[in-house]
């Protein structure tokens, strides 16, 4: 087995790209978002507000225009999708054929699992959410140490590229008064560093 050979690329030859937004500036394509907050505060409510939009083509707050309907996969693990996520779409107005589940009867889903990017890319989603992101982080992986952290949203990030698909990752906060929101979040402050 030979030594890897080093490579370094110029940044004269990256070529410059202009960030693509699904809702601008809120939600950038290809990208990851944190939706954060304290419990009851609303978090759960927009994100299911937003999918209704995408899902129907309706536009979005602050929107002049409206994008075509898209397919969106909603992952939660604390709300039942039988008596509160579906109902909860049907009352904001979605296309609930176009809000996809990924199953996790035989094996959970985490950031890191490949079928993530399978499913964008069987079903040409436009978001993806995971609700909260701590459930998603998976075994073995303490939400409280960067050098975990990082390997899995550097995993999550480059699928987000690759596929163009918005990913929204809805997070709890802790209970520390007076700190910045940034640093309220559950889990390494890299939650928030490598996005």
């Amino acid at each position: 087995m030979g030594k890897e050979t080093l490579r370094l690329i110029s940044m004269s030859d990256i070529q410059a790209e202009e960030v693509k937004w699904l809702w601008y500036p809120y939600l950038p394509r290809g990208k990851i978002t944190i939706v954060q907050g304290d419990p009851g505060e609303g978090k759960t409510t927009l994100v299911l507000a937003l999918v209704a939009l995408l899902t129907t083509g309706r536009p979005l707050p602050e929107s002049d225009s409206a994008l075509p309907p898209m397919n969106v996969i909603y992952q939660t693990a604390e709300d039942g999708l039988a008596d509160t996520i579906k109902p909860r779409l049907t009352a904001a107005g979605a296309d609930c054929s176009r809000v996809l589940v990924i199953d996790e009867s035989k094996k959970e889903l985490t950031l890191r699992d490949e079928c993530l990017e399978e499913a964008v890319n069987e079903t040409s989603a436009g978001l993806i959410v995971l609700d909260p992101l701590q459930a998603y982080l998976g075994d073995g992986v303490d939400m409280h140490r960067a050098n975990e952290v990082r390997p899995v949203f550097k995993k999550l990030c480059a699928m987000a590229e690759r596929t163009g698909c918005a990913v929204a990752l809805i997070g709890h906060m802790n209970k520390m008064q007076g700190a910045k929101s940034s640093y309220r979040g559950l889990g390494s402050i890299d939650f928030q560093a490598v996005i």
